[in-house]
């Protein structure tokens, strides 16, 4: 008598973020405000029929993904879809010269700062209204949980203005794209919470390490404060993505074939399609926004014929 394999509930501790994939209108418009106002260093580019495919990143590490598609409409702020794209960095220095270029920058809409406990945030809109964090983490060390597990955030204010000047330096604002920057989060409108976390908890594996926050859930694999983020602060009750300017992809990274094997075994359990193709599974979630499960290593040339 054979017995069936345990299926394993959550993702690699080691799980991380991968690049993020923007469609555009605009490509000239947008790689230019990425490369100006993030440093973001345009890597490659590819033709693909009336498409044009641009990947940007710091240090040759692709971070973003511009698709120009024609004939789509602009961000519905309404609608599922991109919250933010969190880019975090390594220090206050490097987050301080990010945050000035992105200030200075007559395209950027700053929209606000936060101490959230674990992290230290700004926010900005950029030229078609996708939404962007800058930030860095305070040591795991210093964060705080509740008693039921969860981690302590909050949203206490952040003079931008103040943390410029303690912290920026004429080297770091020279010198930006030198600084090394990851995607640390992606943050995304979803039409129903309880739908996010059976999609995103239960059936890709992410742990809930925020759950009491209204109309918001957070998620993370190793015990992050959040790999994902979902709320309904402008998008409940929305239904699947019309095709649109915005998100087209967000991108996960498990360290080993194994995590994708069991990442794929928990969407069939859940009765959800997906694609293996050997070094990624693919599937959307439920308001159809598209999620890539990637084995380390994706290369500019992946990202390209994506």
């Amino acid at each position: 008598m054979s017995i069936a394999p345990t299926l394993d509930k959550t993702l690699n501790p080691a799980t991380t973020m991968g690049a993020v994939t923007l469609h555009v209108g605009d490509l000239e418009t947008m790689s230019a405000y990425y490369a100006n106002a993030l440093a973001l260093t345009p890597i490659e580019e590819r033709s693909q029929g009336r498409d044009v495919v641009r990947v940007l990143g710091r240090g040759g590490v692709p971070l973003l993904r511009l698709i120009k598609t024609a004939g789509l409409p602009g961000v519905d702020p309404s609608q599922a879809g991109l919250f933010h794209t969190a880019f975090l960095f390594e220090d206050e220095a490097s987050l301080a010269a990010t945050v000035a270029r992105a200030a200075q920058h007559p395209a950027s809409r700053f929209v606000g700062s936060s101490d959230h406990l674990v992290s230290e945030a700004f926010y900005f809109t950029d030229p078609e209204g996708n939404g962007i964090e800058l930030y860095r983490d305070r040591p795991r060390s210093a964060w705080t949980y509740q008693a039921n597990g969860e981690v302590d955030m909050a949203s206490i204010y952040l003079d931008p203005n103040r943390y410029l000047q303690q912290h920026l330096t004429e080297e770091a604002l020279t010198h930006a794209e030198d600084h090394a920057g990851i995607i640390g989060h992606v943050h995304l409108q979803v039409g129903d919470i309880a739908q996010a976390r059976d999609f995103y908890v239960g059936s890709l594996g992410f742990e809930t390490m925020l759950g009491s926050h209204p109309g918001a859930l957070f998620a993370s694999a190793g015990g992050y404060h959040h790999h994902v983020a979902m709320n309904t602060w402008n998008s409940r009750g929305a239904g699947p993505r019309a095709a649109t300017l915005g998100l087209g992809d967000v991108s996960i990274t498990v360290p080993a074939r194994e995590d994708l094997e069991s990442v794929a075994a928990r969407l069939t359990s859940a009765g959800l399609q997906s694609a293996d193709d050997g070094d990624r599974v693919t599937v959307r979630d439920p308001w159809g926004t598209h999620v890539t499960v990637a084995l380390p290593g994706t290369s500019v040339e992946d990202l390209l014929e994506r």
